[in-house]
């Protein structure tokens, strides 16, 4: 890069000169007038330009002081692992314009305010001879008898709690149940009863979480639209639910969300209370739902069981102060406190960027009270508390732990389940996000998942105690003695729990469960669909598919003996649909498809499945794109493709394309 003066006709390189003793700002043209070829030249009226004063003011006084200044720039300064460009032109002694020029000749925008990460900030010292190097983080002075300094985390959060300042707090409370069971309706209802009075239309803004209050007691809701959204919050390491409420119509019962959500929430090991809901309808069968629920392990109360099950209809509004009152029995079982006081930390529940308020994020207070004017952490984000609106659009300038919250000032939208922390000020606040952002992005590595590989490993290692599963199935018949077998695998060091089973294809909602808590999901005589498949291959999750039953139970035994041989399973890599078929004389028949998912490739190994059951496993003999032969097709693309000994291939047959690869 070369830098202009502004002299006609002269230019000066960034660097100065190897071995010439001249700095990088020297080299840069800021030498001393009195070394530009003479002294000043005198003013158009005569005489020197000091006016008469004398020689105490010479000319050259002024640059022998910005000398004496570079001089005594710093030869090595102390950083953080980012910075901003102002801050590392103040710490080491120069204008952010210079070192703005010196990225540029790298090839890197960057303005004033903007953060550069350690080695770009040591590139920019080789430039103007400093020495950079990581600053270290002071620990706070030992205090005589204590323990020894805290870490920055342990500062930031103080996981462990002072159990002298813990107080009683609200319980922290979700909605789940199937479509059409009525939990929205229930959450109106709640949310419309306790409306304060005067306030027209209601409530005045609408946010992901609120608080009802019931005999001066208080209860916060988190309005998620499900256990999808509950277990992806719960995957980013987020627990922010104390209590769940299982929505089940009295006149429909037990559905298959249903028992997914129930899935979800041993998962969790969350308390559940049932609402049932709709017990105003004339079809309504309490006891069936009733008979539906213990068969799943939840025993009714009134039937000498632990789950409390209360009968409501939320569109009448009936008993729903009952519901309440039973939520704070719970509650005061699990004697829920929180420490009131210090640095608050909390979970983010949903954040969106707003029209006129900019980034704005749902949060749930868990430990601490949040100030307004705080400085946060969020995740990968970073700001300082704005505003604070509570969930009746009031403007409040504190909230106490279980107290959900809108907040502003954000520099960017976090994600929910992102965890919140107050921090000292905003220049740690930034420094801490851009840290975790260089950190994500460096990070190449998925999540570890759990394996059947390494079971034996991680068993011996202490680092599970639970060996996590998921079954499907193609019959319910098929789950029972499957379910029978893997539980007598349970010894002392681990004990196989099954999180969830059911009928059908291994779907997204069953990946996501499995990636929250760290599962294995074991399919026998069913498939996964394109999305689960991809789901689980993102997220790390390990799918094993059976057709026969002792295998399952044999590969799962071997897997906590540490036994397991190194096999090879059929992968899906391509999906294609019959959409016509074409009798040729010289070929039979070829299959019109089109490729929906994946690539389908010549002399690969394919199954014919027709209503998701095996009817052909073979070789694809001939693959042609129009009339040309092809050695691959892409998704998105029709194509024409015929079958080793297979003719009675039918217009709605599935050819998925297989690739053997070893698994273990």
């Amino acid at each position: 890069m070369m830098r202009y003066d502004n002299r006609p006709n002269q230019t000066k390189t960034l660097r100065g000169d190897a071995g010439s003793g001249r700095t990088g700002v020297q080299a840069k043209g800021r030498r001393p007038n009195n070394q530009r070829g003479g002294s000043r030249p005198p003013s158009r009226h005569g005489g020197s330009r000091d006016g008469g004063r004398g020689s105490a003011a010479t000319p050259v006084a002024e640059p022998a002081q910005k000398r004496e200044q570079v001089a005594e720039r710093p030869s090595q300064v102390e950083i953080a692992e980012v910075i901003s460009v102002r801050d590392l032109a103040k710490a080491m002694g120069t204008n952010a314009i210079d070192i703005i020029k010196i990225l540029m000749s790298y090839g890197k925008m960057a303005n004033i305010n903007e953060l550069i990460d350690f080695d770009t900030a040591s590139i920019v010292g080789e430039e103007l001879g400093i020495v950079v190097t990581r600053e270290t983080i002071a620990e706070p002075e030992v205090e005589p008898g204590s323990e020894g300094p805290k870490t920055l985390r342990e500062r930031l959060i103080e996981m462990e709690e002072d159990t002298s300042k813990l107080q009683p707090r609200p319980p922290v409370v979700t909605v789940l149940g199937h479509v059409d069971h009525g939990k929205t309706t229930l959450l109106d209802a709640i949310r419309n009863t306790n409306v304060v009075a005067g306030e027209s239309g209601g409530i005045t803004q609408h946010i992901a979480a609120y608080q009802v209050e019931l005999n001066g007691r208080r209860i916060t809701f988190l309005d998620t639209p499900g256990h999808a959204a509950f277990t992806a919050m719960r995957a980013r390491g987020a627990q922010a639910t104390d209590i769940a409420i299982l929505v089940v119509a009295a006149d429909d019962g037990v559905m298959p969300q249903t028992r997914e959500a129930i899935s979800h929430l041993r998962a969790a090991r969350v308390p559940i209370v049932v609402a049932l809901n709709k017990i105003d309808k004339a079809n309504a069968n309490p006891d069936r739902v009733k008979q539906q629920l213990s068969d799943l392990g939840l025993q009714p109360d009134d039937w000498g069981g632990d789950t409390t099950v209360v009968p409501i209809s939320a569109k009448k509004r009936l008993n729903i102060d009952e519901l309440l009152e039973n939520v704070l029995l719970v509650a005061d079982v699990m004697e829920l406190t929180a420490n009131p006081e210090g640095a608050a930390v909390g979970t983010v529940i949903e954040a969106n960027q707003d029209r006129h308020l900019g980034n704005v994020a749902t949060v749930l207070v868990q430990k601490g009270t949040l100030h307004a004017g705080d400085s946060v952490v969020v995740g990968q984000e970073w700001g300082r508390i704005r505003a604070m609106f509570n969930d009746q659009g009031k403007t409040i300038s504190e909230a106490a732990p279980a107290t959900p919250v809108l907040i502003t000032g954000l520099q960017g939208v976090p994600a929910a389940g992102d965890i919140f922390q107050v921090v000292e000020n905003d220049r740690l606040a930034r420094q801490i996000s851009s840290e975790r952002a260089l950190k994500a992005r460096a990070s190449a590595e998925p999540t570890k998942m759990l394996s059947l590989d390494d079971l034996y490993k991680q068993i011996q290692s202490g680092e599970i105690k639970d060996l996590n599963l998921i079954i499907k199935a193609d019959v319910q018949g098929s789950i029972e003695p499957i379910e029978n077998s893997l539980k007598e695998l349970s010894n002392e060091e681990v004990k196989v729990r099954i999180l969830h089973k059911d009928v059908g294809t291994i779907t997204e909602s069953d990946v996501m469960l499995a990636a929250a808590s760290r599962a294995v999901i074991l399919g026998f005589h069913t498939q996964a669909d394109g999305v689960a498949r991809r789901q689980a291959e993102l997220n790390g999750v390990e799918i094993h598919l059976y057709d026969v039953i002792y295998e399952l139970v044999d590969d799962v035994s071997k897997a906590l003996k540490g036994m397991l041989e190194p096999i090879y399973e059929d992968r899906v890599i391509g999906k294609a649909e019959v959409r016509a078929i074409f009798q040729i004389k010289s070929r039979g028949k070829v299959l019109g498809c089109l490729v929906v998912d994946g690539v389908v490739k010549r002399d690969a190994t394919a199954r014919v499945l027709r209503n998701n059951k095996e009817v052909y496993r073979g070789r694809i003999v001939t693959l042609k794109r129009y009339q040309d032969d092809v050695s691959e097709i892409r998704m998105g693309y029709e194509c024409g493709l015929s079958l080793a000994d297979f003719d009675s291939a039918a217009e709605g047959d599935v050819v998925e394309v297989l690739e053997s690869v070893r698994v273990r």
